[in-house]
């Protein structure tokens, strides 16, 4: 299992926390050091079966110092994970990608019902 997180974000801990109680084993990847590729990002993407909108941190600094809500409904899905793939801080996260499973954002009853 592969879990995709920014260690300082408090959310990718409470994940970490969580998988680590579950004594889940997992290769862990700091989104900012090392951050996905437009073709990692794609194969998630598709493997999730979430909207593309779904993989952007909303919330995030980037996100909105880009105005990327008003920006991503006239882009192309090639433009949008192009432009993931420039900035980690820009992808929700966690990730957890795990036989053609793919998890973004932690939410405790979702990993429950998918990792147990």
């Amino acid at each position: 299992m592969l879990f995709i997180c920014y260690p300082k974000c408090s959310t990718c801990m409470k994940a970490k926390a969580w998988l680590d109680q579950h004594a889940t084993a997992y290769t862990l990847r700091d989104i900012k050091e090392d951050r996905p590729t437009a073709e990692e990002l794609r194969q998630w993407w598709q493997q999730s079966g979430l909207p593309l909108k779904r993989f952007f941190n909303t919330s995030g600094l980037q996100y909105k110092a880009l105005q990327l809500k008003d920006k991503l409904p006239t882009m192309s899905e090639e433009e949008q994970l192009a432009l993931l793939a420039t900035d980690g801080m820009l992808v929700k996260r966690p990730i957890v990608v795990d036989e053609g499973r793919v998890l973004v954002g932690f939410r405790q009853a979702e990993w429950e019902e998918a990792l147990s």
